[in-house]
This record gives structure tokens, sequence and C-alpha cells, in this order.
């Protein structure tokens, strides 16, 4: 039997846009880096556009949690994925009429990173106002399935049209799926996503990013796991990213980074599935303790084991990080009022991101003085140690899944004298 909210014309839409909006989105970067490597030669030039997509995207990510907490979230996301349409469209044509140019390639790119930076907090924000608290782990839980499941298929395919069609082509797919997901939610009643907007007045921009601060920095289970995961972040992404396929390369052949990946996509997968069913009564110290499995294909490789084990370790890792981001993403939209959600997924996605491009810069000179395999193994310890550090704060720790005992009602009659959950939002005006 369908749980309630797939039996829900409002929520169906929402999930056809992501569908179609995902599989398009997991196969730009793919489309995006052929595109530029052909029509320029230069590897440079693909670094400045993937920059310029970065840049915008996390300096405006705050913009776009106020954003969404003061304006319709549906209306955010529609013109989001509008603009997003239009400025991909604009690079095909660019691509397929053979007037490639650095110049308005990244300009394009910038446009369509600072539109990313408004969609991810109105996504975040909208899920709550579209299931019941009961579903939303559920919810999360199969939107996790259909993400990684693009993200498993949708380069695949973008290989396949990429030789076939031209990488061009394939950019104008992506620009036709984010016009697909807007028309989607448009189908969306204008009353969906509405609920921050309701009560919102006109006050200064600034005034909202001080609030969302406050609840951010008052909560106390929220900024401790957001802080571990700057320093994961720091010192795992840039490790995984360069020295992931040239240890591999030198432990097991060229050939086998891409089945490491695709463990790990197919691990994600898998446990995104799980998690539409497993119910447990600390959620949130569940995805914190799942966690540290991510830290374990570095651990492979800097204990230089071979194939069998590397993919193991990559697979294990994807069933940790899965669980981690479900069981995240439901703690945030149970637990953080809807009318500050957003913002305070925004400085969340902003503080653990903003480590990334400094990890990615150190992580060469480091190899270089210390040797690959070291690093690895370091980066990997650090990592374990790191996100076990959360787990020291009771208000994590206890923290209750509200769909695990149907009696608690609301996060607000959860919370205990031992849990200091979530300061109360002063009123606007």
């Amino acid at each position: 039997m369908l749980p309630p909210f797939l039996r829900q014309s409002d929520f169906r839409w929402f999930f056809a846009g992501r569908l179609v909006s995902l599989l398009g989105s997991s196969m730009a970067p793919v489309a995006l880096a052929f595109a530029v490597l052909n029509a320029s030669g230069r590897a440079g030039d693909l670094g400045i556009v993937l920059a310029a997509h970065m840049v915008p995207l996390l300096g405006f990510l705050l913009v776009g949690g106020a954003t969404a907490d003061r304006v319709s979230r549906r209306t955010v996301l529609i013109a989001a994925n509008l603009g997003s349409g239009l400025t991909q469209a604009m690079v095909a044509a660019l691509l397929l009429s053979g007037h490639y140019s650095l110049l308005a390639v990244s300009l394009l790119t910038f446009l369509n990173g600072l539109l990313a930076a408004f969609t991810t907090p109105a996504l975040r924000g909208l899920v709550p106002e579209l299931v019941a608290r009961s579903d939303l782990q559920r919810a999360n839980s199969l939107l996790a399935t259909v993400t990684n499941g693009t993200k498993v298929f949708g380069p695949s395919i973008c290989g396949v049209l990429v030789g076939s069609a031209g990488s061009g082509t394939a950019i104008a797919c992506d620009a036709l799926s984010y016009l697909v997901a807007a028309a989607c939610l448009a189908r969306l009643p204008a009353t969906v996503g509405a609920t921050a907007a309701a009560g919102a007045d006109r006050s200064p921009l600034l005034r909202d990013l001080r609030e969302g601060w406050a609840v951010f920095r008052g909560t106390a289970w929220v900024w401790p796991v957001t802080l571990s995961f700057c320093v994961v972040n720091l010192v795992q992404t840039g490790a995984w990213q360069i020295l992931g396929p040239q240890l591999t390369e030198q432990l097991s052949g060229e050939a086998m980074w891409g089945f490491v990946l695709s463990a790990r996509g197919v691990g994600m997968l898998l446990m995104s599935t799980v998690m539409y069913r497993l119910t447990v009564r600390y959620l949130a110290r569940f995805g914190q303790l799942a966690s540290v499995l991510g830290a374990l294909p570095l651990l492979a490789l800097g204990m230089r084991m071979g194939a069998p084990l590397l993919i193991a370790a990559a697979f294990t890792a994807g069933l940790g990080s899965a669980a981690a981001a479900t069981a995240w993403d439901t703690s945030l939209q149970e637990h953080i009022p809807d009318g500050v959600l957003s913002r305070v997924a925004a400085y969340d996605d902003l503080l653990s991101y903003i480590a990334i491009p400094i990890g990615q810069l150190l992580i060469g000179p480091l190899a270089q003085r210390f040797g690959g395999f070291h690093v690895a193994t370091a980066a990997a310890l650090c990592y374990a140690g790191v996100v076990l550090l959360p787990l020291a704060s009771p208000a994590l720790r206890r923290l209750p899944h509200t769909s695990f005992d149907r009696r608690t009602p609301s996060a607000a009659q959860a919370q205990t004298t031992e849990d200091p959950g979530i300061p109360v939002v002063p009123p606007r005006g």
C-alpha cells in the first residue's frame, strides 16, 4: 500500500520535477567537461568554467536561504529552473553553432551557479510542506534514491549521448530538463511553498540573515555537525578527487577508478532504498555514526589494499553516505521551524562546503611533501575522528526521531531539559 504522500498529486508533481531535473543535472558535468575541452583544447578553460559555477553557488547561498524563507518556495524554484534552463540553452547554442567563447560560457555558468544557490535552500524547505512530519524520512529516502540513481546512470547515458550526438546536444537536454521541471512545479497549488512567506514583512535582508544565524548557532545539535563536516570536506574531498584516481591507478590500473566510483554509487542507491523502511529512535545519532564509513575508501588506498577490498570499502562508504544524508535532512526538517528552515540549511551548506577549495589546493603540495599514500591514510583517520566528535553533545545523541514514536506530534513537544533544542524565533516586526 502506498504511503499517503505518494497518493497526493502535489508530491507526485514535485517528485516528477526532481526526477527530470536530477537526470539532466547528472549529465551536465560530463557534457560540459567534454564540450569545453573539445572546443578549447585547454584544461585551464575547464577549471575556469567550473570555478565560475562554484563561486556564486557558495557566495549567494545565504541570500538564497533568506529568499526561500521570505518568498514562496514554489515561486523561487520555478524561477530558478526557468533561469537555469535558459542559461544552459544558451551554452548549448554556443557549442552547437561553433561559437565557443570562454568568457561567454563562464558568464552563463556563473549565472547557473547563482541560480543554484537559490534552488538548494528552497528544496530543503519545501519538502516539509508537501508531506506530514511522520513521512519525512520516507520522502527524503525516496528523493535520495532518485538522486543516487541518476548519479549511477546519468553519466553513462550522457557518455552515449555525447558520443552519438555531441556534447552540445547533451547540454541542450539538460536545459530541457530544467524547463520540464519548472512546468511540473507550476502544477503545484500557489499555496504550496508559501508557508514561510505568509507572515513575512519587508524586513531587511540582513535582519533575516541574523535571525537565521541565531537559530543555527543556538541549536545545540546543528552547528557541531556542520563544523565537523567542514573539516571532513577539508581533508577528504581533495584527497578523494585528486589522490583517489592517482593512487588507484598505481595500485590496480587506470580502469579500476571507474569501478570504485560505481561501487560507491551502488552503495548509496541501495542504502537510500533501505532508509525508506528503516526507522530508528535516534535518527540523527544513527546518521552521524554511519558517516564514519565514508573514511574507509581513503583508508584502503592509504593502506595499499587490493582492488576487491577497495571496491568493498567504496561500496560500504556509499551505504554510510546515503544513510547520513537522509538522516540529516530529515532531522533538520523535523526540528527546525519552517519559517527559518531554508536559512539554517543555507548556513549548514555554506559552512560545510566552504573548505572544499582549500583542501583541493593543499592536497597536491601535501602529497609531494609526505607521499600520497601517507596523506590518504592521515585524511581517513582525521575524517573518522572528526565525524565522531559531535556525538559528545547530548543534544545530538538524544535528539528524537519524531516518526519513531507517533505519540510525539511535534519537535517542540519532543524537547526536554536535557535537549536544548531550537531557540524560539522572535516574531517579525
